[in-house]
């Protein structure tokens, strides 16, 4: 890069900015034995432009960090409070002995090494591949201060990366573990939503409404279309119950074993719906319908349509009477052409509305986040604490990710619009934290060693074995299961779909879906204890 007019073009900040998130992203899309570095691509990239002595424009990395820990915060809102209220309090043990252990293994090394603790907390975070406990800890050092953490990050990371895959996959093969689908993947199937078509035999029901029926009282259970001269389609208010009827009900495993259970018995036939016209995808976002009970909208007596589906914070559920309406929910509505307009005008649906991001709610909620962050706490018989600007957006992104609102400020961010706010806010931080770090790249090499390399291993590969034995010898998690959770107390997707590639099995999926936002959680605090242990 000693050319002149090359020299000259990325001593701009900005080109300087976009050229190593674009380079570096192309870096992390290469892969070697399906493992890729992905947006880690940036900080490495990073490294070697503040080591060329480039820059980038100043408060960028802080935007980044509040915009990509607020977005992590929307999106595991939903799922970590639930994990703590499910079964997920194993799975949720298990994250804390990975992170514990990592944490532990961390500030040991740091002091055998004599470490210093920015280095020292960057190579917990690199081996446990967890940019958010980076983004924690950096805000901790105040940012002028985490050069080295940066560099023990990246130090750390390629084996933390490598580590956990290669345990997923060499541990079935030493223990000679049965890969195939779990106990607990019948339980995801009872959850999943199913469509089956049912035959009319009960003759108590003859004559009486469907509407009314003991069918649509289930939990979980909805019937949303009845055959007419051969063809599927949707359910009038009127319609009731006849002998050899078919209908189709839509709901979860068990609630249609109860409901052909009570109508009669399964049918095979294979009837044609028009699924274009007569069901569609709405979005609330009428606040005279939210907070509106499915028994106070009666949509099929008032307006001649069922609800078979309500789409939530990324969730799916078929509603009964009592289920409430939320502004941003989506609802799969089944009706003809010109009922279903009707009712879309009612919702106040509008076409291009679910694919918006709601801006006003967005700034606020960065804004409150913010705040959060600066006000000190303070603890009986200690000092004031501050959440900071990693913990306050992540904190303020929980809550509205667990309530989906909070007064006027909405929750609800689009799939897509989000991962892109997300991403974007990570490379950001991770260009800004790369190029600071790169400044003293090789005199931190110089002054450590091998010895970082060894440290990196060690905190990466010791926590996997003691989150393995704790989880199956103590937890009495099934093998399958944990490492599943393993992946997620590393918060490691690689190596999910390292397991994923080897099993048909859903069971991994869901016990790292649990213990995910546990283990982020636990790392943005701990990464913040890391630093004050070892300052």
């Amino acid at each position: 890069m000693n050319h002149p007019i090359l020299h000259e073009i990325l001593s701009h900040p900005l080109i300087a900015l976009f050229l190593i998130i674009g380079l570096g992203l192309a870096l992390g899309k290469i892969s070697i034995q399906g493992m890729n570095l992905g947006s880690s691509g940036v900080l490495f990239l990073a490294l070697i432009f503040g080591h060329l002595g480039y820059v980038i424009p100043a408060g960028v990395g802080t935007f980044g960090l509040v915009l990509f820990v607020y977005c992590v915060g929307i999106a595991a809102g939903g799922r970590f409070f639930a994990a703590i209220r499910r079964e997920g309090s194993r799975l949720a043990l298990l994250s804390v002995v990975i992170v514990g252990s990592g944490a532990a293994l961390a500030v040991l090394a740091g002091h055998l090494l004599k470490l210093p603790g920015d280095l020292t907390a960057g190579i917990f975070a690199g081996a446990l591949t967890s940019t958010p406990a980076l983004a924690a800890a950096s805000e901790a050092l105040k940012t002028s201060e985490d050069s080295a953490l940066v560099i023990g990050y990246g130090i750390a990371y390629p084996f933390g990366v490598i580590g956990v895959v290669l345990f997923v996959q060499a541990l079935p093969r030493i223990l000679k573990l049965d890969m195939s689908r779990g106990r607990e993947d019948e339980r995801e199937r009872e959850e999943r939503v199913h469509t089956v078509l049912v035959e009319v035999t009960n003759p108590n029901l003859f004559g009486k409404k469907i509407d009314n029926s003991e069918v649509n009282h289930f939990n979980a259970c909805q019937i949303s279309r009845i055959v007419r001269s051969g063809n599927l389609t949707p359910l009038a208010y009127d319609d009731v119950f006849e002998a050899g009827q078919i209908l189709m009900v839509v709901g979860r495993k068990r609630e249609l074993e109860m409901a052909i259970e009570l109508m009669g018995k399964q049918s095979d036939q294979r009837l044609l719906r028009d699924v274009e016209n007569e069901l569609k995808t709405l979005l609330v976002t009428d606040k005279r319908v939210s907070g509106l009970s499915l028994r106070e909208l009666r949509p099929l007596k008032k307006h001649g349509v069922v609800i078979t589906r309500i789409h939530r914070l990324g969730l799916e559920f078929v509603p009964n009477a009592d289920s409430i309406v939320e502004m941003n929910d989506m609802l799969t509505v089944v009706g003809d052409p010109q009922r279903l307009a009707e009712f879309a005008t009612l919702i106040g649906h509008r076409p291009n509305a679910i694919h918006e991001t709601d801006l006003l709610s967005l700034s606020i909620g960065l804004a409150v986040g913010i705040l959060l962050g600066i006000i000190p706490l303070t603890l009986p018989g200690g000092e004031p604490i501050m959440l900071g600007l990693a913990g306050g957006p992540l904190v303020a992104g929980l809550i509205l990710g667990n309530f989906g609102r909070v007064g006027r400020l909405v929750g609800h961010i689009p799939r897509p619009t989000r991962i892109l706010l997300q991403e974007f806010g990570l490379v950001l931080f991770l260009a800004d934290a790369g190029v600071k770090g790169g400044e003293a790249l090789v005199e931190t090499l110089q002054a450590q060693g091998v010895g970082l390399f060894l440290a990196g291993i060690a905190v990466t590969i010791i926590p996997l074995a003691l989150g393995y034995l704790a989880a199956v010898k103590l937890l009495k998690i099934e093998p399958v299961q944990a490492l599943g959770g393993i992946c997620g107390g590393m918060t490691s997707t690689p190596a999910l779909g390292a397991i994923t590639s080897k099993t048909d099995s859903q069971t991994p999926v869901v016990s790292y879906a649990t213990a995910y936002p546990v283990a982020l959680i636990l790392l943005t605090v701990v990464a913040k204890m890391v630093v004050k242990l070892m300052g």
